[in-house]
């Protein structure tokens, strides 16, 4: 049932287009795996081998310190609604700061600018594998909307305040592995 692409296609990248969710997983030989769910709207297709995510700031910065020690990733997403299907991407991820050119000229090109409260990174994954499988025993769920509690938590912060909980929260992994986030440098 599963099938592999080299890439992305126009079905498959519809696909993609029509989540409202979708999942990261990183590791590193030593590390616990982190698997993350992630809101739809944050992801980029960037071309046939290639996705972003604008990332925002979390409890956690797993992903960041996996990448930076390992850089393996798969994205996963999964029809809730329709058809069923689930899509892996399997690939390298990079991490693009807050602040760096790379990180702006994404923003600009992909997200028209816009960076919502909390923005610290965007996630950059190249692939060279993409999977389908049947998604069968996926169950159907029907979105009831959009939580705002991140963009609110963000705005209440402000950037001194998002700068400090980056600093306090963001520096290592839950496995000591450091993040090499802006302002996390301790």
């Amino acid at each position: 049932m599963a099938k592999r692409y080299p890439c992305l296609d126009e079905a498959l990248t519809g696909f993609i287009a029509r989540q409202g969710i979708f999942f990261t997983a990183t590791a590193t030989a030593a590390s616990r795996v982190n698997l993350s769910p992630r809101e739809g709207s944050a992801l980029r297709v960037l071309g046939p081998n290639a996705a972003c995510y604008l990332d925002q700031t979390g409890s956690g910065a797993e992903t960041a310190a996996h990448l930076h020690a390992d850089g393996r990733m798969t994205i996963m997403f999964c029809a809730f609604q329709g058809p069923p299907m689930i899509l892996r991407l399997y690939g390298r991820g990079t991490c693009l700061p807050r602040g760096g050119a790379d990180y702006a000229a994404l923003l600009a090109s992909h997200y028209a600018g816009d960076e919502p409260p909390g923005a610290r990174q965007i996630v950059r994954l190249d692939f060279d594998l993409v999977q389908t499988s049947c998604g069968y025993g996926v169950p159907l769920f029907e979105p009831q909307g959009e939580r705002d509690n991140l963009r609110r938590w963000a705005v209440a912060k402000g950037e001194d305040g998002l700068g400090a909980y980056r600093a306090e929260k963001n520096a290592r992994s839950i496995d000591g592995l450091p993040t090499l986030l802006p302002g996390t440098e301790a």
